[in-house]
């Protein structure tokens, strides 16, 4: 980890360019040279013209070639989540359920209203679900269960008609089956074997078996990542997420072990995961480097937390309002006040995908069943995006109904505004309408 003093040299340090390169990064956070990405945006271009042309055929293809399975089908069938039941452990199977119920009351609660909402007599918006999402669940070597509930679960909130959910299979051929149990729970209504941008493809344009669905939400690779860039226009999508972020602000009452512990179970997320701790206390800092080297040797994932912590950074700096300068200058994904007083500092945060307060609000809890969604802004776009939630699920429609003396009242001012712009097929839709020509209404206008 790199020890930083001085909130000058850290806030030349912590500056933000984007989630593409903190997928490339491999100096760490403070020295990356931007990425072109162009030969992984070639290959993914060619893979979405592909899947547009060749539909269920190339994604069986892709799947034997890249996941080194060949399936028979591409759909997820009923006895595969049956079957999923059978083998998944009971304590998980209930963690899961406990999970999927914070997280739903959690959505029920902040749930906007879905119908029509007034102004007044002429204005109104309506305000309605998507038809069709689709959710990216990574996968292959790993199982992420609570990134099923913590996308499927506010768009069943939202009112999605339908919810198809896509990740790559494991050598056996199946998904996971803590992923199939938690898709069930979360009542996702289809679920289709594929991974990678092939499966971004199949979603934005739909083949034989996929359906084409309106939006696209989920993490991925850099391949995933790019993909749903690409895609964008032809469908919605969420964001485009970045590897793991935490940032620790902590004073000199911080528990070294705790801190230690938070920024590690990030660290093991992802060799690029951004790790970082701001503290005015120097006893702190270097108890807290002591503590993750003990700490580190006894983890699983100990190769890709070394390679996260070689970007790592520490900063110490003069007072903790120095370090809230520095937060809304980073807009980390994850903030954790270890702090004395959390309020004042809470207040003055401007840039944060998610605030845990205190060393009782771990993130861990966040990313498994606090209750908000742990698909959250990363790259430094927590300074104009927000957390997943059930807004993103729901599209609102303008309705505009005038009788015809508000359409006369306002119309003089329109078609001022019109000539004024020089677009008088404007104007004249509107003196059709309340009679007269355009250079009569232009010279009672004038008078």
């Amino acid at each position: 980890m790199r020890i930083i003093e001085g909130s000058k040299k850290a806030r030349q340090l912590v500056s933000r360019r984007g989630f593409l390169d903190c997928l490339a990064a491999s100096a760490g956070p403070v020295q990356r040279a931007k990425p072109s990405f162009r030969e992984e945006a070639e290959i993914v271009n060619h893979i979405i013209d592909e899947v547009r042309e060749g539909g269920d055929r190339v994604l069986l293809e892709y799947t034997k070639k890249l996941d080194g399975v060949n399936l028979d089908s591409l759909e997820t069938r009923r006895e595969e989540i049956a079957l999923a039941y059978q083998v998944i452990d009971p304590k998980l199977l209930e963690a899961l359920k406990f999970a999927a119920e914070r997280i739903t009351r959690f959505h029920l609660a902040h749930k906007q209203n879905v119908g029509v909402i007034t102004t007044n007599n002429h204005l109104q918006q309506r305000i309605q679900p998507l038809d069709k999402v689709g959710l990216y669940v990574p996968g292959g070597t790993a199982a992420y269960p609570s990134s099923v509930l913590m996308m499927a679960i506010p768009a069943k909130v939202a009112g999605v008609r339908e919810i198809i959910m896509v990740s790559p299979p494991g050598k056996d051929g199946h998904i996971p089956p803590a992923t199939l149990v938690a898709a069930d729970i979360a009542q996702v209504d289809r679920i289709f074997k594929v991974g990678g941008a092939q499966a971004i493809a199949a979603l934005a344009f739909g083949t034989e078996s996929i359906p084409k669905v309106d939006k696209i939400c989920g993490p991925g690779n850099i391949f995933v990542t790019l993909a749903k860039k690409a895609v964008y226009g032809t469908v919605g999508i969420d964001g485009l997420q970045g590897p793991s972020e935490i940032v620790i602000i902590a004073d000199e009452k911080a528990d070294p072990v705790i801190c230690a512990a938070d920024l590690l179970s990030q660290a093991e997320h992802d060799p690029l995961a951004s790790v970082i701790l701001i503290t005015n206390s120097t006893e702190l800092l270097n108890r807290v480097e002591k503590e993750i080297n003990t700490q580190m040797g006894k983890l699983q994932r100990k190769a890709i937390i070394a390679k996260a912590l070689d970007a790592a950074m520490m900063i110490l700096v003069d007072n903790l309002n120095e370090a809230v300068d520095l937060v809304n200058l980073y807009a980390p994904e994850h903030l954790s006040l270890m702090v004395s007083d959390v309020r004042p500092l809470v207040d003055r945060i401007r840039n944060a995908g998610c605030i845990f307060c205190g060393q009782d609000s771990p993130v861990a809890l966040g990313d498994y069943l606090a209750g908000p969604s742990h698909v959250l802004p990363t790259g430094g776009s927590a300074r104009f995006s927000s957390p997943l939630s059930v807004a993103d699920f729901l599209k609102v429609t303008n309705i505009i109904a005038f009788d015809k003396s508000t359409m006369r009242e306002l119309s003089q001012a329109a078609m001022v505004i019109a000539r004024a712009e020089g677009l008088d097929a404007h104007a004249q839709s509107l003196t059709v309408r309340i009679g007269g020509s355009d250079a009569e209404q232009n010279e009672k206008t004038c008078r």
